[in-house]
């Protein structure tokens, strides 16, 4: 058994990070320049852009170009060795497509597709998602007389630590939550009924590695990562503001899930998120299960929702 996977869960099998998301988009360039700006280390290829972070081998997201707007294409999605084979089986007895390889990807592990027409490929590797809540960084605070706050010329690019969740459009959320379950084995966290719902790994994960929200269709909404401390969310959205990315939502908290934010609109109207401090679900808790009204669950505080947050670009710029 893996030394990671604890024992009252040797017998559960299902996967335990979110390892990839890959898409495509029109423009490769317009990929390499936002996502450097966001604080990823951007590692360019002839027709390919993986998305790393600073002082992290692995590889958190590949973008391809392609189409004339952003799409999702597939998710990798990362099992222990002895989790693989009751996982491969439960996908060969299921009614969904199954066992030929996205044309982008690789013939490794074994590969499905989701009700909604994406592919997910299923690989044997380490746990990239966290082990334990992410620690906070703490800056030391200035001797009396000094002051805390730096001065605008002092600060450093906000550099987020890893990927922490995807949220996803969906026009089948309960399609969606079934085949994760069903298929990949993970659990819902928390749910606004059928609107939104929020899910994590049994091995430990935060409080979602992935998400669902009602819409015509798929898409790929946001991919949160996470930042050191509540100041980085806040510098972050300055460090974007001054590129000229002014489009977003935030600073504000989110109820479910309990991390600050601030989401960055990309070039191609999705958005990327700083989330600090997000709940965590360790591997040997059973998390209460909430379903929340949606007006009293979205977030606890921060400036209003703007209209362009809830449109989902990849099936032809129509809201919720």
């Amino acid at each position: 058994m893996n030394d990671n996977k604890l024992p009252n869960r040797a017998s559960v099998h299902a996967v335990h990070s979110l390892d990839r998301v890959v898409f495509t988009v029109p423009d490769l360039q317009k990929a390499v320049d936002y996502f450097s700006v966001f604080g990823l280390d951007v590692k360019q290829r002839k027709t390919q852009v993986d998305l790393h972070t600073l002082n992290h081998t692995h590889c958190w997201a590949s973008i391809h170009q392609g189409g004339d707007k952003k799409k999702l294409q597939y998710m990798v999605f990362a099992a222990y060795p002895e989790d693989m084979k009751a996982i491969v089986e439960r996908i060969a007895k299921s009614s969904y497509s199954h066992g030929t390889p996205h044309p982008l990807g690789s013939n490794e592990g074994f590969w499905v597709v989701h009700p909604e027409g994406f592919y997910i490929q299923v690989i044997e590797a380490k746990k990239s998602s966290p082990q334990e809540k992410s620690a906070p960084s703490i800056t030391p605070r200035a001797p009396v007389g000094k002051g805390n706050a730096p001065t605008r010329s002092s600060i450093k690019q906000v550099r987020p630590r890893r990927l922490s969740h995807a949220l996803l459009f969906s026009d089948k959320v309960p399609e969606s939550v079934a085949f994760f379950t069903d298929i990949l084995g993970l659990r819902v966290t928390d749910r606004s009924d059928d609107f939104i719902v929020f899910m994590h790994g049994i091995h430990g994960s935060d409080h979602h590695m992935i998400a669902f929200v009602k819409s015509d269709g798929p898409g790929l909404h946001h991919l949160s990562w996470d930042v050191a401390q509540l100041d980085d969310v806040g510098l972050g959205m300055e460090q974007m503001l001054q590129a000229g990315y002014t489009k977003g939502w935030g600073v504000g908290r989110h109820v479910l899930g309990s991390n600050y934010f601030f989401y960055s609109r990309d070039p191609w109207g999705s958005f990327s998120e700083f989330s600090y401090d997000i709940d965590f679900v360790p591997g040997d808790h059973d998390w209460d299960t909430g379903n929340y009204p949606m007006n009293d669950s979205f977030y606890v505080w921060g400036p209003q929702v703007p209209e362009e947050f809830v449109i989902n670009y990849e099936v032809g710029n129509k809201t919720l």
